[in-house]
């Protein structure tokens, strides 16, 4: 039903860290759109993070890429893409 992506660039980060960084960023606007409470420490220091909303649990996860620029200082680039599909739609692929 739902689906949040979040993009953070930044410089002398690990994947891990990185990751973490977007998928609390993902989690805190999704509990903003549904109106629940978001604790940042709390989201971190759970093995399997989720969100509770009465009526589900949001479960999140994080897909993460980085690159080591060249060291002349030339630009690197890495370029992300992602599609979300509804239950409805991945039944009819079956």
């Amino acid at each position: 039903m739902y689906g949040y992506l979040s993009e953070h660039h930044s410089f002398g980060e690990t994947e891990e860290v990185a990751g973490e960084y977007a998928e609390e960023l993902a989690a805190e606007m999704l509990a903003t759109t549904l109106n629940v409470e978001f604790d940042p420490d709390l989201f971190l220091r759970r093995k399997k993070r989720s969100l509770s909303h009465p009526n589900k649990i949001v479960r999140t996860m994080n897909v993460t890429q980085s690159a080591v620029g060249d060291k002349r200082g030339l630009w690197t680039t890495v370029l992300g893409a992602a599609i979300l599909i509804g239950e409805d739609e991945l039944r009819s692929l079956h």
